[in-house]
């Protein structure tokens, strides 16, 4: 590149030609957070993604959306499990040729797009995929379905780690995940925390009720929903749960009446629901966990299995405290000794500014401008 265009490049991100990637547009959390900022920083950049669907992902109607081929089958349309092998496909059949930059956020095969050297390409790494690598165990603990499904597993997780040499550039969302990077890929990646964009703040009276706020679905186990309802039947305790899914017939199934399901709750809601609480509840071993960090911005303290992300952003007696064991033992011991009385909401509230959108979008932007300014002088 010449001279005056790498000047370009390293004064103004709107010089950049930009495109956004993510894996799948068709559902609502952290991760669309982080494409809602992105969208801040780079408004007029399309984003691509393998399936698109305008009814569960209303967040996304302000985008330029292109979708894959796969968006044309109706079969996978209600069966995104079944996407798994055609997924790398549906990303290695992008062109991105008219574009300087291309950042894919991902937690599964976004990261598989094909660029030119003309093209830089920065990935944001959700976690490496869960059902290849870290979670593995979780998803195919049933023998039959293990052995059956062994030689997609083989394809995918061969295809996984080729495409992870792709982005010039690997971006994590937290050290949890910068360690499975360098576990699973082989690779180094920067770290960058992601954006918590819910601030509102209202101090509300404690309603004495736990919240646990997540997707309600059955196929992804690691979050442990089945977990947090079972413990809480077992006790008197008042658990609200806040979330939509596939999964959710099943786990009011099994839910005692001191368990009350709420559905889809919009942001104002959701920030009541937080002020109000006792406690978050979050059983699951998590790569980050976005909504540990929302709570931390309510004042409220969160109870959490001593694992993953949650180690980055619970102080325990400051903000939060964990159980030991994802056991339904370990949980109810927890709560039983739990005293809300005893946390400031000022000081938990502290502990979640530095992981605001303002500064996500900070760092974002200034990542950006060092790593196009280095791709493009070396090219």
């Amino acid at each position: 590149m010449n001279s005056n265009k790498l000047d370009d490049h390293s004064r103004n991100l709107r010089n950049l030609r930009v495109a956004l990637v993510y894996d799948r547009v068709n559902k609502w959390g952290g991760a669309e957070r982080v494409l809602l900022s992105l969208k801040k920083i780079f408004p007029d950049a399309p984003l691509f993604t393998s399936l698109y669907s305008k009814e569960t992902a209303k967040w996304a109607d302000d985008f330029e959306v292109h979708s894959s081929f796969l968006q044309n089958i109706d079969f996978f349309k209600k069966r995104n499990e079944a996407l798994a092998t055609l997924m790398p496909i549906a990303f290695e059949n992008f062109k991105f040729d008219e574009f300087d930059l291309v950042v894919s956020v991902t937690s599964e095969a976004a990261k598989g797009i094909i660029t030119k050297p003309n093209t830089c390409h920065i990935c944001y790494c959700l976690t490496p995929t869960r059902y290849l690598w870290s979670s593995y165990e979780t998803y195919f603990e049933n023998d039959l379905f293990r052995f059956i499904s062994k030689p997609a597993v083989s394809y995918l997780r061969a295809w996984d780690k080729t495409a992870s040499q792709r982005p010039d550039y690997i971006a994590s969302i937290s050290k949890e995940v910068q360690r499975r990077v360098r576990l699973y890929y082989g690779r180094e990646s920067d770290l960058l925390y992601p954006p918590v964009s819910l601030r509102k703040y209202k101090k509300t009276k404690k309603g004495g009720y736990f919240l646990l706020v997540s997707r309600l679905s059955r196929v992804a186990p690691y979050k442990k929903i089945d977990l947090a309802i079972k413990a809480f039947s077992k006790t008197n305790f008042p658990l609200k749960i806040a979330g939509s899914g596939s999964g959710l017939s099943y786990f009011q199934s099994i839910a005692g009446k001191n368990i009350e399901f709420l559905g889809e709750v919009d942001d104002e809601h959701l920030s009541e629901l937080y002020s109000g609480a006792n406690a978050l509840i979050f059983p699951s071993n998590e790569d980050f966990g976005l909504v540990v960090v929302e709570s931390h911005m309510h004042g409220t303290p969160v109870i959490a299995f001593r694992g993953g992300g949650s180690l980055e952003t619970i102080v325990e007696g400051v903000n939060g405290e964990f159980f030991d064991n994802q056991s339904e033992e370990s949980i109810i011991g927890v709560l039983k000794k739990f005293d809300y009385n005893r946390y400031n909401d000022g000081k938990i509230r502290k502990s979640a500014e530095k992981f605001s959108s303002e500064r996500f979008m900070k760092e974002f932007k200034k990542y950006i401008e060092e790593k196009t300014t280095e791709y493009f002088f070396n090219l």
